[in-house]
């Protein structure tokens, strides 16, 4: 490999982590909680986050709450408030977005963003610009974020994993040899355990030893996207930054967990018809028709069994899927077996097209349908979301999807303000003045 020489950047690419995100923004709007080990994820039964106070006494995700109780006597355990983190994840882009327009929203706690070119514009350095933005962010936002600065994405996303919580890593041109070469191959963000575990067979342990390799044997013993992890770790910018809304996926899934855990058949299909209908209304957003669902129902002791099913045109209609699935369902489920959660995959999505047969390949146009569920999507705007829903989700639409101790509602749907929603806030005090 060449020798690096540059201290500089070829590009200037940030990659922004909040730190324990969904605790994080617990403890944000409730500064009482700072210092203590707090964890959601009540409504589950189980972890789904926690502060680093919490993880230092052994707390780790998925932890059910006996587990934590006998680790962590102290725990504080809330459920989960998925639209106040969605909020916070806005008000971080929007703070970056002050800086540049260049910002890809990876996920609800991380972004990446382009600041190259940006030294002469602001009279300061890149990693100053760096600093800058972290501070906005930390002082805000009242939580920390990890900030890698890289001249590529993967580069950049080791850098902000690299001294965590609240790190400020660097890594210009001249030190990517130095970072790799003390990082293990597996932990490479797009490379992962397996494909770690194959290389570190050809002696391939770290990073470097990879980056060390030339292109002909990574293409030879590797598919595309490593050969092009490969290239991004070298330092050549590959993976541009995606800042349009994302409006093309392959596939959407939508999950639920329900406790207590449930052996009523009609309740356990009800919770799967409600996952169709919360992807159905994903894709028609976007404008997506999906030929393939598969779906899962999963035992109260983590078993999960399942079927992919076919249709005969491509659909976002929510109870024509429903009609597919119904017989695919009965051979699966078992009676006098415990089910926790549900889920569906809309697979192999594509644009949707005007005119096609329905399942029965009678002379009945697609149109008549979408007209109908467009005006149902008219009416969840107006009204709220499932303002109309099918009568095979009636029990799952009707009933929370937790009961006794695991009921309790996020801290913010007890107090709303007028024209507020559980599931749309009009906002949330901060500290400083970024909103």
């Amino acid at each position: 490999m060449k020798k690096d020489t540059d201290n500089s950047y070829t590009r200037a690419i940030l990659h922004i982590d909040g730190d324990c995100f969904f605790a994080s923004c617990e403890v944000a709007k409730n500064p009482a909680l700072k210092g203590k080990p707090v964890i959601t994820g009540s409504e589950r039964g189980i972890a789904s986050a926690m502060t680093y106070e919490a993880k230092a006494k052994g707390v780790t995700r998925g932890m059910r709450i006996f587990e934590i109780l006998k680790v962590c006597p102290d725990a504080i355990i809330i459920p989960s408030d998925y639209e106040t983190y969605s909020l916070y994840s806005l008000r971080m882009q929007s703070i970056v977005r002050r800086y540049t327009e260049e910002v890809d929203p990876y996920s609800i706690d991380e972004c990446f963003a382009d600041i190259t070119g940006l030294e002469s514009f602001l009279g300061l350095s890149y990693e100053d610009i760096a600093k800058q933005i972290k501070y906005d962010l930390d002082r805000e936002l009242g939580m920390t974020f990890s900030v890698g600065l890289a001249p590529t994405k993967v580069l950049a996303k080791v850098a902000s994993k690299w001294d965590k919580p609240s790190g400020l890593t660097f890594i210009p041109q001249n030190k990517i040899s130095e970072f790799l070469s003390k990082l293990d191959v597996g932990k490479v963000w797009g490379i992962g355990t397996q494909t770690g575990s194959l290389l570190n067979k050809y002696g391939v342990v770290t990073a470097y030893d990879f980056i060390c390799k030339d292109s002909i044997w990574v293409r030879e013993h590797l598919a595309k996207p490593y050969f092009e992890t490969w290239q991004e770790l070298r330092g050549t910018n590959v993976f541009k930054i995606e800042k349009e809304q994302k409006h093309i996926y392959k596939s959407i899934s939508k999950t639920k967990t329900f406790t207590p855990p449930s052996m009523d058949k009609e309740y356990v299909f009800s919770q799967l018809s409600k996952n169709v209908e919360n992807a159905c209304i994903k894709a028609r957003r976007h404008g997506l028709v999906s030929p393939q669902i598969s779906f899962f129902i999963k035992t109260q002791d983590f078993n999960t069994y399942g079927m992919e099913v076919g249709l005969s045109i491509p659909l976002a209609v929510p109870h024509e899927m429903i009609k597919a699935l119904k017989e695919s369902f009965d051979k699966v489920y078992q009676y006098g077996v415990l089910y926790r959660a549900t889920g569906v995959v809309l697979e192999k999505l594509r644009e949707d097209e005007s005119h096609q047969m329905n399942l029965f390949g009678s002379d009945v146009c697609i149109d008549k349908m979408k007209t109908i569920y467009n005006f149902v999507d008219s009416l969840s705007v107006q009204f709220g979301k499932h303002a109309v829903f099918l009568g095979s989700s009636f029990r799952a639409m009707v009933s929370s999807p937790h009961k006794g101790d695991r009921a309790i509602n996020a801290e913010r749907t007890n107090d709303l303000f007028k024209g507020e929603t559980k599931r749309k806030r009009l906002g949330i005090p901060m500290l400083g003045d970024a909103y």
